[in-house]
């Protein structure tokens, strides 16, 4: 018997076009996005299971393909929380310009996997020495400077017409790449992990909280963010419980400092709504 696998070798008939099943899919779904019926696309499917979509199979869809996004303009893929408001925001546009380059798109009633135009030009693919980043409730680029080893200024030279007050949960900006850190003889480098302190890597590594911040000029002990780069003084000695993982969790709950120092993410961003460069 026949799959509509086979539309990706014999092609969809006039009138039709072919469309790759992606996960979340079901004909009621495609129907709506593509202004069509679940038996139109059954229709043109013989022998389609409309209760066992494979992701990857090919089927036709009745009607147009879906339009080439125009010069001055980008392809978008709807994701969940999307809304034309917050994409206007995102981009740098209004809700007027996008429903006029997308006839029939109804604003109140966007579909995940939907791909709309938006007006302007594609965002930037992140230049060489730096990385995309997507903001988070609770960002600033403060917060962002500290944990990456960068400064504002440097992530606003990145991102030209970046609104440091205004970031969107969702928007994607470029983060300068930190050089690699490299500790002076006699110590090594360490990755801050949720629930550290410096009295307790103090304690496991068998040395002072005054020697570690002797080596790290500069490093504020009550604000330690997960993923900055530390040195410790001494040898990473296989020994030493470098992991941190039953050691370091268990002291988490008994030092004094925990609550001061613990450098938990989220923790730490909501601290900082206030600070926006």
């Amino acid at each position: 018997m026949s799959t509509p696998m086979h539309a990706a070798h014999h092609g969809c008939p006039p009138g039709s076009f072919p469309y790759t099943i992606r996960p979340g899919d079901t004909l009621f779904l495609l129907a709506q996005r593509f202004g069509t019926t679940v038996a139109a696309i059954l229709a043109l499917n013989p022998g389609l299971n409309p209760y066992n979509l494979q992701v990857g199979q090919v089927i036709c869809i009745p009607g147009a393909p879906p339009h080439v996004c125009p010069p001055g303009s980008f392809a978008y893929t709807i994701r969940p929380g999307d809304t034309l408001f917050l994409l206007a925001q995102r981009f740098g546009t209004t809700v007027a310009a996008i429903l006029a380059l997308n006839p029939g798109l109804n604003p109140y009633n966007l579909q995940v996997g939907q791909v709309i135009c938006i007006p302007g030009a594609p965002p930037h693919v992140c230049p060489p020495g730096s990385f995309a980043y997507t903001i988070r409730p609770g960002d600033t680029l403060f917060l962002l400077a500290q944990r990456f080893g960068t400064t504002v200024a440097a992530i606003l030279a990145l991102n030209p017409g970046l609104n440091p007050y205004n970031l969107q949960v969702g928007q994607v900006i470029c983060i300068p790449t930190p050089p690699t850190r490299v500790c002076p003889p006699g110590s090594f480098p360490y990755t801050i992990r949720p629930g550290d302190t410096l009295f307790l890597l103090a304690q496991r590594f068998g040395t002072t909280v005054a020697a570690i911040l002797a080596l790290n000029p500069g490093l504020n002990p009550y604000n330690l963010q997960v993923g900055q780069v530390i040195c410790i003084p001494g040898r990473d000695d296989p020994g030493f419980d470098a992991s941190g993982t039953a050691q370091g969790q268990g002291e988490a709950g008994g030092s004094s400092q925990a609550d001061g120092t613990g450098g938990d993410d989220g923790g730490n961003e909501g601290d900082g709504d206030g600070e926006g460069s």
